[in-house]
């Protein structure tokens, strides 16, 4: 496993592993990856055809690896910038949030990603709060 990726690469690292965060990716949570590659400013110019790769890259050194959530989360801080850290937690709480609740498990991992990623609170609260408005139903 390379000691570096691309930003594109550890923001879907972060994405999978919130959605791996309760042994399963649901369909939804799949989807949402796909639709936050395919239409997010941030992945402009990224072949898509890499994603499912990135995806069995991040589920391998989630599974193998002693400290596998550590290795993520080291990897991500690496590639990303704080800006772009702060979008990696934006997208991983819009898959969190594609089932139209967040568990318990998934509650968790938002937590470990937070402190993963070195996000200041306050920004992690508002990119929760916006991504609740945006999920709210009449």
């Amino acid at each position: 496993m390379s000691s570096v990726v691309s930003p594109h690469t550890a923001i879907i690292y972060v994405m999978v592993t919130v959605s791996a965060a309760d042994a399963q990716m649901a369909d939804k949570e799949l989807r949402a990856i796909g639709d936050i590659v395919r239409s997010f400013p941030v992945f402009r110019g990224f072949d898509e055809e890499k994603l499912v790769r990135a995806a069995h890259e991040c589920a391998d050194i989630l599974s193998e690896e002693k400290d596998g959530l550590q290795t993520v989360f080291a990897l991500a801080r690496q590639a990303l910038s704080a800006p772009l850290r702060e979008t990696a937690y934006a997208c991983a709480v819009e898959v969190a949030a594609a089932d139209d609740r967040i568990n318990r498990e998934e509650m968790r991992i938002l937590e470990l990603v937070r402190a993963g990623l070195q996000i200041d609170t306050l920004v992690a609260v508002a990119i929760e709060r916006a991504a609740r408005a945006r999920h709210t139903r009449i």
